[in-house]
């Protein structure tokens, strides 16, 4: 066993790249190297798994309905940075993050539960839930095979995964959701259909959710009204893909496949 003078003091990089890992936003490249470094450190493994804790209790604090969105800025503006939360929380074992946490939860419950919040992934989901007002997008043609002519903002997202999956886009909808644009294209597969929904900037608050990594995206899953939902970001838009009569893998395999040519 390592005596504490044979200890190597994580320095601030290495708490960064932890913080970033624990809340998702580390470079895809990096994850492994991190993981590895946690793995092969006490410490940092218990220093990783309280940030875990932290990062959770704030994406409760921002989901939900009831924290209205000033709280939930002072909160993230009362967040130190990266290393220096890290460290603090390494150097007092545990009791800053904690502390936070406890006061994030108290917070958000003793709110009235009346108090206006952010929409969430689930307001998204209800949106696809109405059915299409209007009628399916044709093909892009610069890219007919592969992406539709159906766009939010100036840039073209939507797939096409008529040659590659056999989901054919079938309607859409267009809704306003807390004043972000919100676009839906539905595609079916026999008697199954599905809704895609992009809901522009800014982000909508991500959901306390099983966490999947495909093609170097991270995908969260999670039943709403007893529809499959998977959601993601993507260049500062929340995309929502959901459904029913499709497994999760289903439907996390569709929103990995990545449009040819297009920047993620």
């Amino acid at each position: 066993m390592a005596s504490p003078a044979d200890r190597t003091e994580p320095t601030d990089a290495e708490l960064a790249e932890l913080s970033a890992l624990a809340d998702g936003t580390l470079d895809p490249a990096r994850r492994e190297a991190v993981q590895a470094r946690i793995a092969a450190s006490p410490e940092l493994t218990v220093l990783f798994d309280r940030e875990r804790r932290v990062v959770q209790a704030l994406h409760e604090a921002r989901a939900t309905e009831r924290a209205p969105a000033r709280l939930r800025t002072r909160i993230e503006d009362a967040r130190p940075s990266r290393a220096a939360a890290a460290r603090r929380r390494f150097a007092f074992a545990g009791g800053v993050a904690v502390a936070l946490a406890a006061v994030v939860l108290a917070l958000v419950l003793a709110l009235p539960s009346g108090a206006p919040g952010g929409p969430s992934v689930s307001d998204a989901a209800a949106l696809a839930a109405r059915g299409a007002t209007e009628s399916a997008p044709v093909p892009d043609p610069d890219n007919p095979r592969a992406r539709l002519y159906q766009s939010i903002g100036d840039v073209y997202l939507f797939p096409n995964w008529t040659a590659r999956f056999g989901w054919d886009a079938s309607g859409a909808r267009t809704d306003t959701l807390d004043g972000r644009t919100a676009v839906t294209v539905y595609y079916q597969r026999g008697n199954v259909t599905i809704a895609y929904t992009i809901v522009h900037s800014p982000p909508l608050a991500e959901p306390s959710a099983k966490e999947t990594w495909r093609s170097g995206t991270e995908f969260r899953t999670l039943t709403v009204n007893g529809r499959k939902v998977v959601t993601w970001r993507r260049a500062g838009d929340t995309c929502v893909l959901s459904g029913t009569g499709v497994t999760a893998a289903d439907l996390q395999r569709l929103a990995a496949w990545k449009v040819p040519g297009d920047a993620d």
